[in-house]
């Protein structure tokens, strides 16, 4: 097995769909255990931390991620592992997708082109292992990266599409009854003609199927299918220059995590016309079901201590309804943490439109919907 040759002690990251077999493995052996695996708010938080455990133990930390989050490590990268700096070393694993020749999701396109050119101009050496890589191989490579990581370097595995297995499959479930389809179709009816902005993940297309379903243009909707975590402050953005009605983010507790600040800066903002809900399944969904830690934090609290004037939580549907009204009539920022059951359709669908497409018509609408509501 991989981790064998690797042979690390802790572990960091944020789950990746590509890596399911090694979250799984992860979460069934250590769960989330603060002396051996943590999964991280982000990227470049799980550096931080695998930094700290180095300084502490002397010992090499693993990191693990989606290629998407490469962006995220760059600045602890360059500022604080270099060996220019403190030369702090640790092997990264970086899910491969949008790998040039594989057919994927248009977010990860150009991701996938760099990916390994990225962590090269960072110096991060690195070794693609896909489904024909033999343990042998593996081995090697870890052999050569040794010496590396003995001078303060940092090394990366970059992993193919079921390159990684694992024989046992661990599943994933909350308490919670409410569905997240069901809590989206409550909101798009709540906001009407509005604006929404929603995030990535599974949280867009269940937006999108529902617009199908009731007939409804998709103009209405702006689909975060990437950048995660920054859809609150896509949707601040429009709010503060569409001051006129109200603009509505559809989040996640991953992807709210994953960007905290983001909810200073929306409080400070005083945009009054934003509503920004977060569909908290207390899980990374989208990418296999790892939790996050939001089944420990209270994020009406947080929102709140950063100037949201109202911030609310939901379980129930009818609650969600009564939430949606008042928020829809009265002055914000507003957040409502709805509490949702881990799970999807089967057959969920993914857009049928383009990501420039939907821009384009978006944005038209907003010229329409700006000058109506002036």
């Amino acid at each position: 097995m991989l981790l064998e040759t690797i042979g690390a002690e802790f572990f960091t990251g944020v789950p990746d769909s590509q890596l399911r077999a090694l979250c799984d493995y992860l979460m069934d052996t250590y769960g989330i255990d603060p002396h051996r695996h943590i999964i991280a708010a982000n990227e470049g938080n799980a550096v931080a931390l695998a930094a700290g455990y180095h300084l502490a133990t002397g010992k090499i930390p693993v990191v693990y991620m989606q290629n998407s989050g490469e962006g995220n490590i760059v600045n602890p990268v360059a500022s604080l592992l270099d060996e220019r700096v403190y030369g702090i070393p640790m092997v990264f694993l970086v899910g491969w997708r949008g790998e040039p020749g594989i057919h994927d999701e248009p977010q990860h396109r150009f991701q996938g082109e760099i990916t390994v050119k990225l962590l090269e101009d960072l110096e991060i050496r690195p070794f693609v292992i896909g489904k024909e890589t033999a343990g042998s191989e593996a081995a090697a490579a870890m052999a050569e990266f040794r010496p590396l990581l003995a001078k303060g370097k940092s090394v990366a595995f970059v992993v193919r599409k079921e390159a990684l297995t694992w024989e046992k499959k661990v599943s994933y479930h909350n308490r919670c009854t409410l569905r997240r389809e069901e809590a989206i179709r409550h909101i798009a009816c709540a906001a009407g003609t509005d604006p929404i902005v929603s995030t990535t993940g599974k949280a867009s297309r269940e937006l999108f199927e529902i617009r199908e379903q009731n007939g409804q243009s998709h103009q209405y909707d702006f689909l975060t299918v990437g950048s995660m975590g920054h859809a609150s402050s896509i949707a601040l953005g429009i709010a503060l220059n569409r001051p006129g009605g109200k603009v509505w983010c559809i989040d996640g507790d991953g992807a709210a995590l994953m960007h905290m600040g983001a909810l200073a800066v929306i409080g400070a903002s005083g945009a009054d016309n934003l509503i920004h809900i977060v569909i908290n399944n207390g899980a990374h969904e989208t990418v296999g079901g790892m939790p996050t830690v939001t089944g420990t934090v209270d994020l009406p609290a947080v929102a709140r201590a950063c100037g949201y004037p109202r911030a609310v939580s939901v379980e129930m549907a009818e609650e969600l309804t009564l939430e949606l009204e008042r928020a829809r009539e009265g002055s914000g920022p507003c957040l409502i943490d709805v509490k949702c059951a881990l799970g999807a359709r089967a057959d969920l669908g993914r857009p049928t439109t383009s990501t420039k497409e939907n821009k384009q018509s978006f944005m038209n609408y907003l010229k329409e919907w700006g000058g109506r509501q002036r």
